[in-house]
């Protein structure tokens, strides 16, 4: 192995308490902004501590070690921790945030604000009894109420220097035990694993296949951090913001940020993929030169969608991800469909609405149905052999059971939709709108027959797709 490949390979390491602390402080220990909020109660902080002080391992932090710095962090619960020192080397927290998050708050005896929520959590009211055994494997001698009998607060104890003039005053009978638990903690060594390949791409796979609390995070979260930087942090966020106002203004608003992110990767891959691995290797200036391209794109297939299909508002269109092939014909026809590239395109489209084709490996079909999209462009039609309908009979839409959410009732009534449904009461238009379809119990789903009826007729499928409608 040569010594360079040496040099990035994962480094087990160790940090006590004190070093730990002191890192933070210094601004050298960083929570990426792509870590979830903290989220632990006192209760399971004092726990960990607990476990520290009676000698229990508590895992291995992974930090990524990097000169790079990252624009969009987070701060150790809400206190300010400071910028690395310049020329210092940043250690970003991969694993571990939680506890690492609940050691510098307990330290600090810190009073924790969490996003979205008034009430404030009290980390100084985690207690020592100083009365328990610390020996005794069933007792838990820090805790997050108060003891009844003797006790100091696990803050004086961490602090154990700074606070012994105090200390001593007040505990003078228990001033040995509270030094020695002192010390225990300051001598704890945390197992530490320092990533050091300075590539941004590196520390992010890490990341994925650690998958904390089973949790996979969204790629466009991760596509933002590896293409944010101090100087530059508009290309999503802005450039998102202006994404959204348009969809919403096309009364297509709620299509996932997976969406454009797909398209993107469609776009631009030589593979023409859209995978996680693919996407993330996705360079931010090709990202930029191509986004206005996209977005047109995208624009064009949700016009094409109203007008072709009568598909008028978002909440009809059976999949989110319908939009990327459509948006990726788009991209590369820049007129309208021919009529035979229309006549393939509307077979493609009802085709993948009653299949159920995007309602599970989503990435992986839609690079399979880029080369059918590939064939459209010059004037074939694609073969279907792998997709099969989910519709050969009447009985199979009788006995769908409605569900709005559903794609395949999307697609129904999407079809019904396109008839241009008339009010009862004038013979009118029915305009179809988001705000009337969003909530999928809402009062606005109704049966053509009402359940007591179908009782009496000896029906029992009520809920039947084709016993359903949308009164507005």
């Amino acid at each position: 192995m040569s010594s360079a490949m040496a040099n990035q390979q994962p480094k087990p390491d160790s940090k006590d308490y004190s070093d730990l602390i002191m890192d933070i402080q210094k601004g050298i220990i960083k929570i990426p902004k792509f870590q979830r909020e903290f989220v632990w109660s006192v209760d399971k902080t004092a726990q960990l501590l607990d476990s520290i002080l009676k000698g229990y391992p508590i895992g291995t932090f992974i930090l990524w070690q990097t000169g790079e710095r990252m624009a969009e962090v987070k701060n150790i619960g809400n206190l300010d921790i400071p910028d690395a020192p310049e020329g210092q080397k940043v250690q970003y927290v991969l694993d571990g945030q939680q506890r690492i998050t609940s050691l510098y708050a307990a330290y600090c005896g810190a009073k924790i604000q969490r996003e979205g929520e008034k009430k404030i959590t009290d980390y100084n009211h985690i207690y020592v009894d100083l009365e328990r055994d610390i020996n005794d494997d069933d007792t838990q001698v820090i805790t997050s109420e108060k003891p009844d009998g003797d006790w100091v607060t696990l803050s004086d104890v961490l602090n154990f220097m700074e606070r012994m003039t105090d200390l001593q005053e007040k505990y003078p009978k228990h001033l040995k035990k509270i030094h020695a638990y002192a010390q225990t903690f300051q001598t704890y060594d945390f197992s530490v694993v320092l990533l050091r390949k300075e590539s941004v791409d590196s520390a992010i796979e890490v990341f994925t296949r650690i998958n904390t609390g089973g949790r996979r995070l969204h790629c466009l979260k991760l596509c933002r951090q590896r293409h944010t930087t101090k100087r530059d942090t508009s290309i999503w966020r802005i450039n998102g913001q202006e994404f959204s106002k348009k969809l919403a203004d096309r009364k297509y608003e709620g299509i996932g940020n997976s969406t454009i992110l797909n398209l993107l990767s469609l776009m631009l891959s030589p593979t023409k993929e859209c995978k996680r691995t693919v996407t993330l290797k996705l360079e931010k200036q090709d990202i930029i030169n191509k986004w206005d391209d996209a977005i047109s794109a995208l624009e064009d297939s949700i016009d094409f969608f109203r007008t072709s299909y009568g598909i008028p508002v978002s909440l009809l269109l059976p999949y989110d991800a319908l939009l990327v092939p459509f948006g990726y014909f788009f991209y590369h026809r820049k007129d309208k469909p021919d009529p035979l590239q229309r006549r393939f395109l509307e077979e493609f489209f009802w085709r993948a609405c009653l299949s159920f084709r995007y309602s599970s490996s989503t990435e992986s079909r839609l690079a399979q149905d880029i080369k059918r999209i590939d064939q459209i462009l010059v004037g074939e039609r694609p073969k279907y052999d792998d997709i099969k309908l989910q519709l050969n009979s009447p009985d199979d839409l009788i006995n769908m059971e409605f569900r709005a959410g559903n794609s395949y009732c999307k697609a129904i009534i999407a079809l019904l939709a396109a008839q241009e449904p008339k009010d009862f009461q004038d013979n009118s238009k029915v305009i179809l709108d988001n705000s009337w379809l969003k909530l999928a119990n809402s009062k606005n789903y109704h049966h053509f027959f009402p359940k007591a009826y179908l009782r009496n007729k000896k029906i029992d499928n009520a809920n039947s797709l084709m016993n359903s409608s949308i009164s507005l």
